[in-house]
């Protein structure tokens, strides 16, 4: 578990150990007595010590601090005796650094600047601090050591879980705490066969920057162990851990692993598929589209949107799909398609580049059956995914990424992308198609302004409306039927339509949330019984003039909560239909 803490009689100041805790053995009779009561003497005083340091340290309503260390922003008022008495690195660093005269005040540190290379964060920095101070390492807060997903994460090797512990182990390593440093390094010698082999490699870079040779050889060895390809090996790994790591596979493990690790590649091929990576590395689609044509590896065959969508800018994955040469939906060899690869990244808006091309939210990994928003949902801290902004700060990406991803699939549940050829998949078009075309009508008499701004840049004025079997239009005459469309003209006309009503379903979703709600649960629940309200007994038809004035009350209501919403982030709820659709049609660019 991630909040578990490791006993160890080095881990308090209260250990009987005179050696771990600085200690001095006083010159006492040496009878047993004597003895009894000087251990239990000493127990006392360093419990008592470790109390009233902590409450030092932890107390802001007296603050005695000498000096203020800056995390994430934060300032940390420290006590530099302490510090340089328990650390050896801060004993140097403060030795060399001159201290302040009484009109300079306290002299300020930024941690960053401390760093070697590598990050800590505030939560990490104030639990390694405690434990300088008092001698005791408290539980790890759960807001950045677990993640939010539902489907029952134990956190004992999620990513957030391995963040904190490594945070916790470079901290401990360069600030030269050896006792913390062997806490955490078997801490994370627990995750590295739990977790998925994406999440060894933060372990494997901070054990080769610290130089922990124990923990450099147990990742190098389940790395070697997976299925992780070359290509990630050299993009995410120092030269010499990805050498070590292929050679170990061919050695150790090619004759006698089971799982093969990665299927031989004829050297030639492989070195076109590098030149198209180097391609899309430089931000270069043209000259990814001249190695297309010169040689006969396609873009689905080295992977260039798995790649791109790891490692490049947003702006070349969106030029990479906009060739439409790509299948949006593929998997790799480890069984990762295009969107999964993007949730692992957290970039929105690569992720909605993939979304619009019609890559589909609902598709899992082959292994984990993980969907994207689950990916995304193990990878984000609570910290994020709950943190309030304030207006005029940015979102945090990892919550936008959830929240997008788990729209898309409320939107389109059915997920795979349906081809028209056979019988079934036909119907399933059309009662997808009603139910758009029934949804985007409703939405057109609650809010007839927002859904008609919605519908144009949507484009779906530009697109028939799809009447089902009746074949009638929305005023209820009967449309006008091409006898000379074919099959293949139907499918891009029906396709056409659900497309642009998809959009303006999403769109309304996006900008009037609650509204939406209230819709979908009408879709749901009441729309069967009050599609006809003059059908059915006297009883009936009042009854369901009833249930729709509830239905006007409610979305009313929601549709005053969205417009309250808005205001607080700073839209106006007076603005006019065409500076409404200017936001809109703005917003839906930066998309």
């Amino acid at each position: 578990m991630a909040n578990s803490v490791e006993l160890s009689s080095a881990l308090s100041f209260t250990s009987s150990s005179h050696i771990s805790n600085g200690s001095t053995n006083y010159n006492l009779p040496s009878t047993s007595g004597s003895e009894t009561v000087s251990t239990s003497l000493e127990i006392v005083s360093l419990t008592k010590l470790s109390c009233n340091l902590e409450q030092l340290f932890a107390n802001s309503t007296c603050d005695y601090s000498d000096a203020e260390i800056i995390v994430e922003g934060i300032s940390v008022g420290v006590h530099r005796c302490i510090l340089a008495a328990r650390s050896k690195f801060f004993y140097e660093f403060f030795k060399q650094t001159n201290g302040p005269s009484e009109k300079e005040g306290k002299p300020q540190f930024v941690l960053s600047d401390l760093l070697p290379y590598g990050w800590i964060g505030y939560e990490a920095f104030i639990i390694f601090l405690s434990y300088v101070y008092a001698g005791k390492l408290k539980p790890s807060p759960p807001e950045v050591s677990t993640c939010v997903d539902r489907n029952g994460c134990v956190h004992d090797a999620c990513g957030p879980a391995i963040s904190f512990a490594v945070e916790l182990m470079y901290a401990s390593s360069i600030f030269q705490i050896p006792e913390l440093v062997s806490v955490f390094q078997r801490r994370l010698l627990n995750f590295i066969d739990k977790a998925l082999v994406e999440d060894v490699i933060p372990i494997l870079l901070l054990a080769f920057n610290i130089q922990s040779s124990q923990l450099i050889t147990q990742c190098v060895d389940r790395i070697a162990r997976s299925d992780l390809d070359s290509v990630a090996l050299e993009k995410e790994l120092p030269h010499e851990l990805s050498e070590n790591i292929k050679s170990l596979r061919l050695g150790k493990y090619q004759p006698h692993d089971e799982q093969k690790t990665e299927p031989l590649v004829d050297p030639v091929r492989m070195k076109r598929i590098r030149r198209i990576h180097r391609a899309l590395d430089s931000d270069d689609v043209e000259l990814v589209k001249l190695l297309l044509t010169e040689s006969d590896i396609s873009l689905d065959e080295a992977n260039s949107l798995h790649y791109a969508a790891a490692y490049c800018d947003p702006k070349v994955v969106s030029e990479v799909l906009n060739l439409g040469l790509a299948n949006v939906d593929l998997q790799n060899a480890r069984g990762y398609a295009v969107i999964h690869v993007a949730a692992r990244r957290k970039e929105p808006s690569i992720i909605v580049s993939l979304l619009t091309k019609g890559a589909s939210a609902s598709k899992i990994t082959r292994y984990e059956g993980q969907t994207a928003a689950s990916i995304c949902r193990s990878l984000t801290r609570p910290k994020d995914y709950d943190a309030k902004v304030k207006q005029g700060e940015k979102a945090k990406k990892d919550r936008i990424c959830v929240d997008i991803l788990e729209r898309e699939m409320r939107r389109n549940p059915f997920g795979e992308n349906l081809s028209i050829s056979s019988p079934i998949a036909a119907d399933d078009l059309h009662m997808k198609l009603l139910y758009l075309e029934n949804r985007v009508a409703f939405a057109r008499l609650f809010f007839p302004t927002e859904a008609k701004l919605a519908m144009e840049i949507a484009n779906a004025e530009k697109t028939s409306e799809f009447a089902g079997s009746a074949s009638k239009g929305s005023n209820g005459s009967l449309r006008e039927v091409d006898l000379n469309e074919t099959p293949i003209m139907q499918k891009e006309r029906l396709h056409s339509r659900m497309e642009a009503l998809s959009k303006t379903v999403e769109m309304g979703r996006r900008y009037f949330p609650n509204c939406s709600e209230v819709l979908d649960k009408f879709m749901e629940d009441d729309l069967p019984d009050l599609f006809y309200l003059d059908k059915g007994t006297p009883d009936e038809r009042r009854i369901k003039r009833m249930r729709f004035m509830e239905l006007k009350d409610d979305v009313r209501r929601a549709f005053k909560k969205d417009k309250s919403e808005f205001n607080c982030s700073g839209l106006s709820s007076s603005a006019s239909s065409s500076s409404l659709k200017g936001d809109l049609s703005c917003k839906a660019r930066k998309l």
